[in-house]
């Protein structure tokens, strides 16, 4: 496959580079055909109706999107040698390169930028990316998630401070149990409320899991920014998230698929017994009412995110494709991936969209995904901030990163 990685091409100050699409979806929900997209130092500079002249990228029969967005990765979850879901036996540098390519990956399976909640692993691979070290998509990371039922409101406005110093972009708060173990709510208002209020304050955005109707009720009656999951979530909750103007962030097609298809990776690893992944079973057939609950409340605002842990990387996309196959709009689904995503992470004056201004996230797939969803898996051209990381010509039909992953 013809990947430009090891040099990747900048659209500099001193020549523009020309994009010319078939079809080009904005990302905030417009269509338009036979478009040129200038992009001048990093930046888009024009989107303009018609080819102008000969472009430096023909993709007249390709469809152009803005780079998608994932709210919710693990980026540094990785397989050992034996491909047990953990690090066990693996050196601070075999760390390092799995780390390496799960952003490579990420980033060629069409995702620019990401947030990943979390662990501490992130901050040096955030660093390394934003550096132009290494290639990978834009990274946002809470670091290590609050996650402590014990502590006291104050303790854990001492945490949210504490992650605020070392570089966390957001705060992620664990207010309920895994869905493996019932999903119940672990925290009191006093200490939900403490963290959220803390993290506000000192300008944070705050991310809870929370799959008990209760644990997501709790969380934005305490002013909590995002909510992840919402498994068990009902109709007037999801009508008070809308009122509150508090972000859903379910994870319906790719996390538990993920368990699903390696779970003798998962076995025997913390939680993860082979009672409870067959308590999860279940939610294959009871996930889709959910799913379209949340799509049709009105003035819900929805996010798109996978939970992407060990094995899912490069595969983001299932998720908006398991969307679209259990009812909603592809274009909505799509808007979800680009601009309410990039709105979210209060980037929405930087990314998820196709327009000038915009920093020049842009990428190319084969077919149309307003016809069928699955042309996102077939990613041709990648650019994140000016720079290509993938072009291919022709498409390599053993690329598993094309292909289903569950």
């Amino acid at each position: 496959m013809g990947l430009a990685m090891a040099a990747p091409s900048l659209a500099s100050a001193e020549r523009a580079v020309t994009i010319h699409a078939g079809k080009l979806l904005d990302g905030r929900g417009g269509m338009a055909s036979d478009m040129t997209i200038t992009v001048n130092d990093g930046k888009i500079v024009s989107v303009e109706q018609g080819a102008a002249g000969q472009a430096d990228y023909e993709f007249g029969d390709l469809t152009v999107l803005p780079g998608l967005i994932d709210t919710h990765v693990h980026i540094t979850k990785i397989f050992n040698h034996e491909g047990r879901a953990t690090e066990e036996g693996l050196t601070d540098e075999e760390r390092g390169l799995k780390w390496a390519e799960n952003a490579w990956i990420t980033l060629a399976g069409g995702f620019t930028t990401v947030q990943s909640i979390g662990s501490d692993d992130d901050f040096p691979l955030r660093a390394a990316i934003t550096n132009g070290r290494l290639p990978g998509p834009r990274l946002l990371t809470s670091g290590q998630p609050f996650g402590d039922p014990g502590a006291t409101p104050e303790e854990i406005r001492a945490y949210v401070r504490a992650a605020k110093a070392k570089g966390a972009d957001v705060i992620k708060i664990f207010a309920s149990k895994s869905s493996r173990d019932g999903g119940g709510p672990t925290l009191t208002d006093a200490q939900l409320g403490a963290a959220c209020d803390e993290a506000r304050t000192l300008g944070l955005r705050t991310w809870v899991h929370a799959h008990a109707a209760s644990a997501v009720r709790q969380a934005t009656e305490q002013g909590c920014y995002a909510v992840t999951h919402g498994r068990f979530v009902t109709q007037d909750v999801l009508d008070l998230l809308a009122r509150n103007g508090t972000y859903m962030e379910p994870s319906w097609g790719v996390v538990q698929q993920n368990y699903m298809a390696h779970a003798k990776d998962y076995v025997g690893i913390g939680n993860y017994t082979q009672e409870a992944l067959a308590r999860m079973l279940p939610y294959q057939e009871t996930t889709p009412p959910v799913w379209q609950m949340m799509f049709h409340t009105p003035g819900l605002k929805i996010l798109s995110g996978t939970d992407a842990v060990a094995g899912a990387e490069g595969h983001n996309v299932e998720e908006i494709i398991w969307r679209v196959e259990h009812g909603q709009s592809a274009m909505d689904a799509i808007v979800d991936a680009t601009s309410t995503d990039a709105e979210a992470l209060q980037l929405g004056d930087r990314i998820g969209a196709v327009a000038p201004g915009m920093e020049a996230d842009i990428i190319a797939v084969g077919g149309d995904p307003l016809r069928d969803i699955t042309a996102l898996r077939d990613v041709r051209f990648v650019m994140k901030g000016g720079k290509v990381y993938k072009h291919v010509e022709t498409p390599d039909p053993g690329d598993p990163i094309d292909k289903p992953a569950f």
